[in-house]
């Protein structure tokens, strides 16, 4: 069962990305692209008005396969977004994100894509992956990211102590990047924790990463089977979160900002 949003998440950015299956040859690209482009553009554009080609759509499309080519936008500079490219179609949210409304855009986006493809009921889904991204700004020089791990989120990460013997080797990281996955059965998906440094408003941070994809390419149908599927994927994610979490961590994103 999902929990109420958090009034002050730490959330950077909610995707959802869905990849079909493209012409295997090399140098080919997929036939029905260009006029799926002016389909899904026509039918997304009450939501969202502003369309922003990337760098990429002047690139080949056989050379940017499921590379995002055109944003369209709630408005200029503004979220949340759909993105369209070859053989892949994505649904972003920052800002204002509400688990409700990002679920109806992502039942919207993936709708209006099947519907929009030319040869329909030809779309051969290969995967889709929910991806979760949050931060918490960090002090590395003041504080020790172990440490903060541990504590904080329920990671015991160590070293052999016999590397620091010399005081010529800090004991605090400079930078950390650590991933694992597993098999969820129930949906024919894998889940993945990734921890690393980085930044949220140009500030040093801790980015965590919670994601669900479909493996081996075992997904549901698209788009009868889809909304089972995100409500599941979401489900697993918001459990692994409020359990990393827990303590110190929860009660400051519960606060009122």
């Amino acid at each position: 069962m999902s929990r109420p949003d958090l009034p002050n998440k730490p959330l950077i950015e909610a995707i959802l990305e869905l990849k079909w299956v493209l012409p295997s040859t090399p140098g080919q690209s997929d036939s029905n692209y260009r006029l799926l482009v002016g389909r899904f553009s026509d039918r997304v554009q009450e939501e969202y008005a502003f369309t922003e080609p990337l760098p990429t759509s002047q690139v080949p499309d056989s050379m940017v396969s499921h590379t995002p080519q055109f944003r369209f936008r709630v408005s200029e500079n503004s979220w949340p977004l759909v993105q369209i490219g070859p053989g892949i179609m994505t649904v972003n949210q920052t800002q204002g994100y509400t688990r409700e409304d990002f679920f109806e855009r992502c039942e919207d986006g993936v709708n209006k894509l099947h519907a929009a493809y030319p040869t329909q009921g030809k779309l051969e889904v290969e995967s889709l992956m929910l991806r979760y991204i949050n931060a918490v700004e960090f002090d590395f020089v003041q504080n020790d990211i172990l440490t903060f791990l541990k504590e904080k989120l329920k990671l015991d990460v160590a070293l052999p102590k016999s590397l620091f013997t010399s005081n010529q080797i800090s004991k605090k990281p400079k930078a950390f990047n650590w991933q694992i996955a597993f098999d969820i059965e129930e949906i024919s998906s894998v889940i993945t924790l990734r921890f690393s440094t980085g930044h949220r408003h140009n500030k040093p941070a801790i980015i965590w990463e919670t994601l669900v994809q479909t493996d081996n390419k075992i997904v549901p149908d698209i788009p009868g089977g889809f909304m089972e599927w995100l409500v599941k994927a979401h489900n697993w994610i918001d459990d692994w979160f409020f359990k990393i979490i827990e303590g110190d961590l929860e009660e400051e994103f519960s606060r009122e900002e």
